[in-house]
């Protein structure tokens, strides 16, 4: 028998299931290189807990890990139904907020400075905290860059679809919802899936996979549907979808793909420096990004952002698993999980 313990939150009604122990120590020397550890020996741990009948493949996976660098108080791998992102906004919010909510950071009253290590590097986490609980999230990741423009896929029944390709912590191809006829609605989520699985599979050839200092990061794993800008006293509001490959229509409109859509306005000069942008997704929540400047990654030019939003706590859980469940490929997760004594 094996023993897992969970914290599950959600942030604009996307759930995050925090492992808080029974993992025993992964091998690797940063994040990055445990998250490939368990990605190359250990993916029966993603599957376990995204598929029936364990869990969902609308959640995530959120994994605390030590560690690496000295600035960061704490580390984390998210896993999705796609693979493992480096980087994701929703799952940041989520896991910071468990950290302190849960003792596991001592939390601090009023503002607190958190750092978290993800594989894309570190992100640097403001929580607004009150009377034991935390109020809002505000995470900072590495810069977000525009990788390619006027890229092309053809999709049965949408014709040749325009895209670009962002880079915001995983590679997203950004598409004009209104183009394709959509409102990004809620009515609207089982279409979009679909046109995101066709999309996807047609796009990924033209797509690059590998990141200019991170090296192979996989196929592309995102599209976000941008629809129309409305301005605002502080910059601009816009509805907008995530999509998740295969087949996942995000409830929230993403930390990440937001930062994609700033760092595509900030390459045209659409938004500037201290402005926001507030993303809504189909189900009505919303994610606040800022513009902080520029930056650069690998001769890209690039833009840093940061991301607001707020999660709640769901559940408390421990997930039992005995190994001799038919329904679950346990030979990695044997030497993966903690045995019950500890040992």
């Amino acid at each position: 028998m094996r023993k897992i313990d969970l914290v599950d939150l959600q942030s604009g009604g996307d759930v995050s299931r925090i492992v808080v122990n029974g993992v025993g120590p992964l091998p690797g020397s940063s994040v990055l290189e445990q998250m490939r550890y368990l990605q190359a020996y250990g993916d029966e741990f993603r599957r376990w807990l995204l598929n029936e009948p364990y869990g969902d493949p609308f959640m995530s996976i959120n994994l605390i890990v030590p560690p690496s660098n000295p600035k960061a108080q704490a580390g984390y791998i998210i896993m999705e139904a796609m693979g493992y992102p480096l980087y994701s906004g929703s799952n940041t919010i989520c896991t910071a907020t468990a950290i302190l909510e849960n003792g596991l950071v001592p939390m601090e009253e009023g503002e607190q400075q958190l750092v978290l290590e993800s594989p894309a590097g570190l992100a640097h986490v403001t929580a607004i905290n009150r009377n034991g609980r935390v109020e809002s999230i505000t995470t900072r990741s590495e810069p977000a860059f525009v990788a390619e423009r006027h890229l092309k896929a053809s999709v049965t029944g949408y014709g040749t679809v325009p895209f670009s390709l962002v880079w915001s912590g995983a590679y997203f191809a950004l598409v004009d919802a209104a183009s394709l006829g959509f409102e990004l609605v809620a009515d609207e989520m089982p279409e979009l899936a679909k046109f995101g699985l066709a999309f996807v599979e047609e796009a990924r050839p033209a797509v690059t996979q590998d990141h200019p200092d991170l090296g192979r990061v996989g196929p592309l794993p995102f599209a976000h549907f941008m629809g129309p800008l409305e301005e605002t006293a502080m910059g601009f509001r816009s509805r907008s979808a995530t999509y998740v490959h295969p087949g996942v229509i995000c409830r929230s409109p993403t930390g990440t793909g937001t930062s994609a859509r700033l760092a595509l306005m900030y390459e045209s000069g659409q938004i500037h420096d201290g402005q926001t942008l507030e993303t809504i997704s189909p189900r009505g929540s919303s994610f606040l990004g800022t513009v902080l400047g520029e930056a650069s990654v690998g001769g890209f030019r690039a833009m840093n952002s940061e991301i607001t939003g707020r999660a709640w706590t769901l559940a408390y859980s421990n997930i039992m698993l005995d190994l001799d469940d038919p329904l679950v490929e346990s030979f990695e997760l044997e030497t993966i999980l903690k045995k019950l004594d500890g040992q």
